[in-house]
């Protein structure tokens, strides 16, 4: 699905996928085949990747990871996660920059929470955005409003 926005002409706006399915330059792809390639490394344990296509912006596509205890995000690891995927899955779903969090937020279900922390980082209210009482660890949250306030370059 898209996100729209109905004018009063009758128009609308095309801002971006409202699913969590990666469309990078015309190539589609789902987000687990991603997590397949991240988490067969030993470091990681879990990852997230969101693509935060925008409207007359070029696609930013942050990668990440939560790392086992006692392992490190170095540039040779960030270089290795991003050459597998360049070679097992598609140059075009790099990610733009790979950033370590403690933890991945998660519904009560068990289902990684893509489509809501797309939302809050493309700027959606969190309200809005997501039901911290559907959710696993609804403190995960905190780094995601911390990161959509620093606003890495893209």
């Amino acid at each position: 699905g898209d996100w729209i926005k109905f004018n009063a002409r009758g128009g609308c706006v095309i801002y971006g996928r409202s699913d969590s399915t990666i469309n990078r330059q015309g190539f589609r792809m789902g987000t687990s085949e991603i997590y397949r390639v991240v988490e067969r490394f030993a470091e990681v344990v879990d990852s997230l990747v969101i693509d935060l296509e925008a409207l007359g912006q070029e696609s930013y596509m942050p990668l990440f990871i939560v790392l086992r205890e006692g392992a490190t995000l170095t540039n040779e690891l960030q270089a290795a996660i991003k050459r597998k995927i360049r070679e097992e899955l598609s140059p075009r779903h790099v990610p733009n920059a790979i950033f370590a969090i403690a933890e991945v937020p998660y519904t009560l279900s068990g289902k990684k929470m893509e489509v809501p922390i797309r939302k809050i980082l493309l700027g959606q209210p969190i309200a809005k955005a997501v039901k911290r009482d559907a959710m696993r660890n609804p403190g995960a949250l905190d780094y995601f409003l911390n990161f959509r306030a620093m606003k890495p370059s893209q």
